[in-house]
Formats: C-alpha cells, sequence, structure tokens
C-alpha cells in the first residue's frame, strides 16, 4: 500500500483548566489515503472537531497537544514551530468550515479574497491568480464566475457561499481538507450537491478527506471509511457500509439503530439512554459504560484497546479474545 495522506498516531489533546487536566482527545489513531474521504461521526462533545483542530495545528490555550504524532505524507506536523505549520495550512492542508462567513472577511470581494491566498502560496501573478480564481469557482458550480468574482459574501446564498469556501481550500490543490460540518446550515437539495462536489474532489484530484459530521446521512453518501468517535475515543472505524449494516460497538448500534429507514416499520426508533459526559466527568474505564446495553465488570475498571475484526476496528471488551468476566453488572 502506498504511505497515507494522514496518518494520526495515539493522538492525545489535553486542557489545562483550574478543576485539572481533562482529556478531550485520549489516545486515537487512524489514516487517510489519497483520495480517500473518512467521516468523523459523534455525538456533539465527541472530539470529533478538536480532532480537526489538532490536525491543522489550532488547539489554543488552555489546549494542547499532550501525546502522539501527526504525520502529513511522510512529514510529521504535530511538532512543527507556528510559523512552520502556517504555511501548511492552506497549501498542503485546506479547511472547510461549517459557516461560510467564519473563513469570508465581508469587507472584501470574493475574489481578492481567493487572489491573495492563491499569490500567498504560489508565485503566480495578479492576472494570472484572477484567472486561477475564475476557474476555481467554475470547478465549484459558481454561476457567471467571470462577474460573480468580483461579489461580496452577503451577495452569496449559504451554498454559494460554502462553495467559495470550498474553492478557497483548493486554491493551491492541498493534499488533504478537513470538511467541517460542512452541510450542516444548508438546504437538502444543496447538501446533496456538495455532497457531489466534495466526492468529486477526491476522485479528480486525489484529495484527501476527513469530514467532520453528525449526520450519518452524510457520511454514507459521502465517506468510504467512517470513525466513530465517543467521549474522545475512535469506538469503532471501518468501511461505511460494513459498520452501517453491522455495526459491532454497542455505541454505533445505537447510532445506527436511531436512524429511520423505510425499509423497517418501527414504531419507535432505538435510543441510546444517558447523555456524551462532560469531560471533566469520564467515567474510568470504558468511556461508554454507563449508557451500554453490554456493560460488564471489565467495562467498569479497564479501558478497551482497539481490536481488529474482519474490516472493523472496534474498542469494545465484548471482542475480547480472552473474556475477562461475562457476568453482567446490574
Amino acid at each position: 500500500m502506498s504511505e497515507p495522506v494522514l496518518s494520526v498516531r495515539d493522538l492525545r489533546v489535553e486542557f489545562v483548566t483550574r478543576r485539572g487536566i481533562l482529556k478531550a482527545i485520549d489516545g486515537i489513531s487512524f489514516d487517510i489515503a489519497k483520495g480517500e474521504v473518512l467521516g468523523v461521526v459523534g455525538e456533539s462533545g465527541a472530539g470529533k472537531s478538536v480532532t480537526g483542530s489538532a490536525v491543522i495545528g489550532l488547539i489554543d490555550l488552555p489546549g494542547r497537544i499532550a501525546g502522539g504524532e501527526i504525520w502529513l505524507s511522510g512529514t510529521r506536523i504535530d511538532n512543527l514551530r507556528p510559523e512552520e505549520m502556517r504555511r501548511i495550512r492552506g497549501k498542503r492542508i485546506g479547511m472547510i468550515f461549517q459557516d461560510p462567513l467564519t473563513s469570508l472577511n465581508p469587507l472584501y470581494r470574493v475574489g481578492e479574497q481567493l487572489i491573495e491566498t492563491i499569490q500567498t502560496h504560489t508565485n503566480l501573478s495578479a492576472a494570472a491568480a484572477r484567472k486561477r480564481a475564475i476557474e476555481l469557482l467554475t470547478e465549484v458550480g459558481i454561476p457567471a464566475p467571470e462577474k460573480r468574482i468580483d461579489g461580496y459574501p452577503h451577495e452569496f446564498s449559504g451554498g454559494m457561499r460554502q462553495r467559495v469556501v470550498i474553492a478557497l481550500a483548493l486554491c493551491v490543490e492541498p493534499e488533504l481538507i478537513i470538511a467541517d460540518e460542512p452541510t450542516t446550515a444548508l438546504d437538502v437539495s444543496v447538501q446533496a450537491q456538495i455532497i457531489s462536489l466534495l466526492k468529486r474532489l477526491g476522485r479528480d484530484h486525489g484529495t484527501a478527506i476527513m469530514l467532520v459530521t453528525h449526520d450519518m446521512g452524510v457520511i454514507a453518501e459521502t465517506a468510504d471509511r467512517v470513525a466513530v468517535m465517543y467521549a474522545g475515543i475512535i469506538a469503532e472505524i471501518g468501511p461505511v457500509r460494513d459498520v452501517v449494516r453491522n455495526p459491532l460497538h454497542p455505541y454505533s448500534r445505537g447510532l445506527m439503530g436511531a436512524i429511520p429507514t423505510l425499509a423497517t416499520d418501527a414504531d419507535r426508533l432505538v435510543q441510546i439512554p444517558g447523555a456524551m459526559p462532560r469531560l471533566s466527568a469520564i467515567p474510568p474505564g470504558c468511556p461508554f459504560n454507563p449508557r451500554c446495553p453490554n456493560v460488564f465488570a471489565r467495562c467498569h475498571v479497564e479501558r478497551p484497546a482497539a481490536i481488529q475484526r474482519d474490516t472493523h476496528r472496534v474498542a469494545c471488551h465484548l471482542y475480547d479474545e480472552e473474556p475477562f468476566n461475562t457476568e453482567a453488572v446490574a
């Protein structure tokens, strides 16, 4: 196999507070290959966005990367100086945020922002950069790009602004794009267009994409593989089709069971009891144990390691070769 574009190994992210050290990410590992879309899904507070921020070096104080390694095409980037990381962001790693207005300056024309980004990372002249900006707007589906390039962000609809943000992320053909909830605020029809665009990026440009979302429908439609996160760990990771059809981790089963389908005529959807624990109150052992229907003694005292099962990698004691204790805990 060729070297992955992104390789994360045992990543740990902490926040230092007056109450102590809070572990937001607790030892996660994953790879993304060239042209692959990895979906990262989970409830709010699972650590999805923090993972993306760690990859691009945007963990603000009091947060810090406390351990692990992040590799981009064979180059370690988690230990780079801020100025070195700034050169990588935008050039080798692109970012698409949930709210386009977070990325676009309302005081500058769309074309000015695209041209500035292009010239920051290339040696193109202003005229050549403008031509490249028009090509990018065309590629992401902006109608009449020769005219719209001189428009301000407020003159674009939400879907069109998100396309402009994607064009910004593509300015210098990055190796990796991190898309953080890129379709959340969009109409369903516009969501489908953005999903199609992201899939085409991976196919045509060979761009690796980390797609962060809470929407399993978007994951199922867009991603090649999915990582299910819970309380700072990856509970399960594997090909989308396998995880959706045959989830192994009890949390994954709960997520998939909560998705309505036309194939079943259930009166009620599956419900996961309880809520995601606060960072200051993550239980010992498996963090899902207070909500797990399959909990047993070992789950309360020992953090499960990731275990390979067929095409899945799952962090659950149910799949240990030598069970600790199969007696359920009352």
